[in-house]
This record gives C-alpha cells, structure tokens and sequence, in this order.
C-alpha cells in the first residue's frame, strides 16, 4: 500500500485556498476596521471573532449535510466550486466598501463572505479522508498541512509585497491576488480529482472496518473514567493554547504598527518567517512525535511558544533577530498541531472519529471566539503592552493541563516515510 503523493498534492489545493483566505483576512480586515473605518479594539475583536462563532454552528452542519449528498461530481466537490465561488464574489466588495468608507457595506459583505467560506470548509477538509485509505491518512495529513501552510505563505508574500506604505493605503490588489489564487487552486482540484469515482475504488478496495462495540440500547459504550478525565483535559488544553496563539495572530498586524510602528505591510516578513519554520519543520516533529511520544512533543512546542512570547515582549521596536524568535513560535506551534489532533482521536472508536474531530474543532473555535473579545478590550483599555504577556499566561495554563493528560500517547511504529508518522494510524 502506497500513498499517492500527486493525488494528496492535488486535494490539498483546496485547504491551500482556505489558509490563503484566512491569512489574508486575520492580517488585513483588522487593519481596514481599524485604518479605515476607525473603530475601536474592542468592536475589532468582536468583529474578528464572528467567522469562529459562524463556524461553530454552520460546520458540523455542513459536514453532515455533504455527507448525506450524492451528485456526479461527488459528496464534496459541489461545496467547494460553490463556496469558492460565492466567496471570492463577496470579498471582492470589501475593498470596494473600505474604499467608498461604508461601513454598512463592509459589514453586509464581511458577513456573507464568512458564511461563503464555511459553505466549504468542513466538505473539503473531508475530501482529504474520503480518497485516502485508512492506513495512509497519517502521511496524507502531513501533505495537507504542508500545502496549508504553503497557502499562509503565499499570501504573507502577496501581503508584503502589495500592500503599499501609507496612512489609509488601497487593498484592492491584495484581494484580487488572493482570489485569484484561490479560484486557480479550486480550478486545478476540479480538473484533476475525479472525486466520485476515487471514493468508489477506495471503498471497494479498502472497506470500512468494523465499527466500536455498542450498548445494549445501540450506542457506543463510554469512555473509562480516566480516558475520559485525559480527553477532557487535552480539550482544555486545546482551548488555552489556541487563546494564546489566535490573540498574536488576530493583533499582531496592529501591534506592529502601533507599537513597532512598521509600515505598509512590512509586519508580515515576521509571520512569514513563523510560517516558513512550521513548513520546514512538520517533517522532524513527525520522526520526533514517533521516538518521544506525542505528549511531550506538544510540551516541547508550548515550551518554545512560551519563550518566544516572552522574548518578543522585551523588543521596543522591530528588530531583525525578533525573526529567530518568531520562527521558534512557528516550530512551537508546529509541534502541538501536528500531534494534538491525533491524540484526540485516538481515544475514539472507529466509528466515533468524526464526532471526536468535530469535539476539537469546538474547543478550537470556541477559543478563537473567546480570544479577540477579551485581548481587544485588553488592547483598548490597558495597552498594547499587554499583547504578550496574555499569550504567555494562556500558555503556561496549557502547558499545566497538558502535563497532566495520560491517554492517547501511543508511540507508532517508525515509518519507512517521515511524512507517516504525522498523524494517528487509524
């Protein structure tokens, strides 16, 4: 059994348009309710948090609705030339409202595109699982990470490179470039992947296997006491760190402006060195993962977060070795998003995956609604001072409740394939 390398490339154009997206939107809009519309942090945040509360309800529907169609094109495909679509179509208006100053219309459109974006997102993270054989997911995991992370690259460069210096520049080509991307990588998935009958040959040649034993009343039986007591925690976890890392993220823009006062779109070379750091480093965490255990490279990875969040707080004013630091966080939180899913999974059953993957999306999105509301209003009403030392409190809380995890550590055999040793064996 091998994987098919240019095949798992190709489905993961479509989580490479997602992360081009949402790169551009966590980087960009804050700048334009900020810059243009002036509004103040605490709005800002409320604002950047509305895509997590969207998508906490319109997710698992949409999952659950895709997995219930059937049409030529297949159960996913439909959803992601239709989401693309609609999206690109709608953020196209942002620039245009930010330009002619109408709030109103910024807003409408802002709303509609997120909807857009999470018409597909669940259906094209999905298409990953439905062509890959069970035994091969782990390496076509690393692959689609690798190419989300390629699409975050792509769109700090197209960031930095067109989005002019000046008080209130113009967004349009920056928006254009992303859509652009974003409507070619959909085009080439389409033309390529025949999702219909790839998910019948997979189906026929690797059948499902046999579902986890149920109750008396048909249900799956529950958790041990102390599995259960480990998922709870490694839940919290999940919270606490994605609290820290989406307030950097979410503000960083901002920061770097306000208080580094870095121009045009100059503050994205340090996210972009984050990002090139987690794409070069998935590899070795992977062969790591498999010698230490998933645990303790999570550990690792908040350890080297917490030193980053703690470094960067004492630079006045950007300098260049700051960029060590943010590759450090870039590795860091390579580490835990290699291994934390994984490690929630395995404490399912087989025929529980999906509700246990949807589990860590809801503490993972609910985290990311929590985090710019309460650090907005920490900006707005204390300082932009405070920016990192939030990071580094939510931290140190995760790296307490993640030490006391005990379950879904298991060591996987070496893989003849780095990129095998990414994710669970199912």
């Amino acid at each position: 059994m091998k994987l098919n390398y240019k095949r798992t490339l190709l489905v993961g154009l479509a989580f490479l348009s997602i992360s081009a997206f949402w790169q551009m939107y966590d980087s960009i809009v804050p700048l334009i309710l900020q810059g243009t519309f002036h509004l103040n942090e605490s709005l800002i945040g409320a604002i950047m948090a509305a895509d997590n509360v969207l998508a906490v309800f319109l997710l698992p529907l949409i999952g659950t609705l895709s997995d219930k169609v059937d049409t030529p094109l297949g159960k996913r495909t439909p959803f992601i030339i239709g989401g693309t679509a609609a999206a690109v179509l709608l953020m196209m208006l942002l620039p245009r409202a930010a330009a002619a100053g109408n709030l109103a219309m910024f807003v409408v459109a802002l709303g509609l595109t997120l909807i857009a974006m999470a018409s597909y997102r669940s259906p094209a993270v999905a298409l990953m699982p439905d062509l890959t054989p069970k035994p091969l997911r782990s390496s076509a995991n690393a692959v689609i990470n690798l190419m989300g992370a390629v699409g975050g690259v792509i769109a700090l460069a197209m960031i930095r490179f067109l989005v002019p210096a000046g008080e209130n520049p113009s967004y349009d080509v920056i928006f254009t470039g992303v859509a652009v991307l974003m409507v070619l990588s959909v085009v080439v998935l389409v033309m390529t992947i025949r999702e219909k009958p790839l998910a019948a040959q997979i189906a026929r040649e690797y059948p499902d296997e046999a579902p986890a034993p149920a109750a008396q009343d048909g249900t799956p039986a529950p958790l041990a006491p102390d599995v259960m007591r480990s998922l709870r925690l490694i839940l919290v976890s999940i919270f606490l760190w994605f609290t820290a890392y989406n307030a950097v993220t979410t503000a960083f823009s901002r920061y770097a402006v306000t208080v580094w006062k870095m121009e045009g779109g100059g503050f994205a070379s340090c996210l972009m060195v984050a990002t090139v750091a987690a794409i070069i480093s998935y590899i070795p965490i992977g062969a790591i993962a498999s010698r230490i255990g998933r645990k303790k490279t999570i550990l690792a990875g908040l350890v080297m977060m917490l030193i980053s969040y703690s470094a960067v707080f004492f630079y006045p004013t950007y300098n260049f070795t700051a960029n060590f630091f943010f590759a450090l966080i870039g590795c860091g939180w390579a580490a835990v998003g290699v291994n934390s899913l994984p490690m929630v999974v395995e404490m399912s059953r087989g025929s529980e995956i999906g509700k246990y993957t949807g589990l860590y999306y809801t503490f993972s999105m609910t985290a990311q609604i929590f985090t710019p509301i309460i650090s907005g209003l920490l900006l707005q009403y204390v300082s932009y001072g405070t920016l990192f030392p939030y990071a580094i409190f939510f931290t140190c809380c995760a790296i307490l409740t993640m030490s006391q995890v005990r379950h879904g550590d298991s060591k996987p055999i070496p893989k003849k394939r780095a990129l095998e040793n990414f994710d669970v064996d199912d």
